[in-house]
């Protein structure tokens, strides 16, 4: 489905200036200004300077080919751009310097009232009727931009009839307010209000990227499997096309997840501490662990003011998810099971049937996605503390056919034959782990600008450092198992 999008470049507030019937405008919410005949006001001046000099930082950004100059004029405009927002956003604040809510209303209702004239035009000039081959169709609106759905087969013919729609559409705006041509979408997911994806098209020779709005990619309370999911599944439906790709994909890594061969640092979640623990209304998950690692380590706690990274963990059922986060070093250093239902149910899930319902049905979405046989098989990780740790003890088993054995051997005597050749295997495996971290150890020094020194880095909100440090551990436990085998003699 293309979507074409007209946006309200630019908007004007007014004034209250009572006078004569034929000077003044009554606004949409029932205020009254005076006209710019009788007298300009000073935001108008103000508005028009910046969207004066926006246009023409525009227009320099867009004839300059200087990769550095190009920055500077985009970051100029962006800056010029979010000045005139705020002129909208101080009138309606109560406590400032310049509240007038008089203005802020109007500019909203004058808004509402231009986004329904434009699905009102575009609805009855672009039908059937009047020689175009569909009948136009307004299928979403927001603040200041309508999405209009022309029916055409092609990008190109999309665009043109934007763009004739936008400058139509002008034509019956008090100036200089008017409606421009912005980008077509092709193909476009429509999943609610506020929230959608599709393939960015200004040029109808290729798609400039794909845009995602309110979906799950970005956020930093969510952890990075979830967005890393969600991009890969919608780049699956809109740029490759291919829906059973993304459900297949989506089936292996809720298999991956609960068969624990997700990586931790694709698990953690990071949250501000903002408040003190009495200020929170309610127990928060970051909180009590900083309370926790506080009596651990005071030394190494999170301060106020602070990221808190955590996992959650496996505990008993109906533990409340606030006492299961905890610290993801020191579930790596005591291998400490993860709550991968937790995962599933709280982050993944959610994401996924809002991508999905729309094109599977909300009933097949669930029983597609989360339930069925990639769900059948779960991996459960045995932990090095907790109550029942101090009561087991842990024995050696052959690292052929993993039978338990009463020393510390490497094999059994039935695989005592295939000896060389597993000892070959965990050799291999261990040169795999020495390069993974060799290559993770230099994207850490190249981070901190030197291939010479130490990596000093204990940055939290890097999933490297976390990836780092999970191969550590597992260095050492791959020559803990090669030192099994002994001196080995050729």
């Amino acid at each position: 489905m293309g979507i074409t999008i007209l946006a309200i470049a630019n908007s004007k507030p007014f004034f209250i200036f009572r006078l004569t019937a034929d000077q003044y405008i009554k606004t949409p919410s029932g205020n009254y200004f005076c006209k710019a005949s009788v007298r300009k006001g000073i935001l108008p001046d103000i508005l028009e300077q910046l969207l004066s000099a926006r246009k023409k930082a525009k227009f320099d950004l867009k004839n300059e080919k200087d990769p550095f100059k190009r920055k500077v004029l985009d970051g100029r405009q962006l800056a010029l751009k979010l000045s005139a927002n705020s002129v909208y956003g101080f009138t309606g604040a109560q406590v400032g310097k310049l509240p007038c809510l008089e203005i802020s209303q109007s500019v909203t209702a004058f808004g509402r009232m231009m986004i329904e004239m434009t699905r009102q035009y575009v609805e009855e000039t672009y039908t059937k009727e009047n020689g175009y081959e569909h009948d136009a169709k307004v299928i979403y609106g927001d603040t200041d931009s309508v999405m209009c759905k022309f029916g055409v087969k092609t990008v190109e013919e999309a665009m043109k009839l934007g763009q004739h729609a936008a400058e139509f559409i002008s034509t019956k705006f008090v100036s200089p307010i008017r409606l421009e041509f912005e980008k077509v979408y092709f193909p476009y997911l429509l999943i609610n209000k506020k929230r959608y994806a599709g393939l960015y098209w200004t040029n109808p020779r290729g798609h400039d990227k794909m845009d995602c709005k309110g979906i799950e990619t970005v956020r930093r309370d969510n952890s990075p499997l979830v967005a890393h999911l969600i991009n890969t599944c919608l780049q699956l439906l809109l740029i490759d096309r291919n829906p059973q790709g993304a459900i297949e994909h989506a089936q292996q890594t809720i298999s991956d997840l609960l068969c624990n061969r997700i990586d931790i640092s694709q698990l953690v979640i990071t949250k501000e501490l903002t408040k003190t623990d009495e200020e929170y209304a309610g127990k928060q998950a970051h909180v009590e662990l900083a309370n926790r690692m506080q009596k651990r380590d005071p030394g190494s706690a999170p301060k106020l003011g602070d990221r808190v990274p955590y996992v959650i963990i496996a505990a008993a059922k109906g533990t409340a998810a606030y006492l299961k986060s905890e610290d993801p070093i020191y579930v790596l250093e005591n291998n400490i099971p993860i709550d991968t239902q937790y995962y599933l149910e709280n982050q993944l899930s959610k994401p996924l049937l809002r991508i999905f319902e729309p094109i599977l049905g909300e009933k097949k979405a669930e029983a597609t996605l989360l339930k069925g046989e990639h769900t059948r098989t779960k991996t459960v990780v045995m932990s090095k503390i907790g109550g029942l740790a101090a009561f087991t003890k842990k024995k050696s088993t052959c690292i052929g056919c993993k039978t338990p054995l009463d020393s510390d051997a490497a094999v059994c005597k039935h695989c005592k034959p295939r000896e060389s050749e597993l000892y070959q295997k965990e050799i291999s495996q261990m040169q795999a782990l020495e390069e993974k971290f060799s290559r993770l150890w230099t994207q850490c020094q190249r981070c901190q600008g030197s291939l010479h020194e130490d990596v000093l880095c204990t940055n939290r909100d890097c999933l490297i450092f976390y990836m780092r440090k999970k191969i550590q551990k597992d260095l050492l436990t791959q020559d803990k198992l090669l030192s099994r085998f002994g001196d080995i003699s050729w």
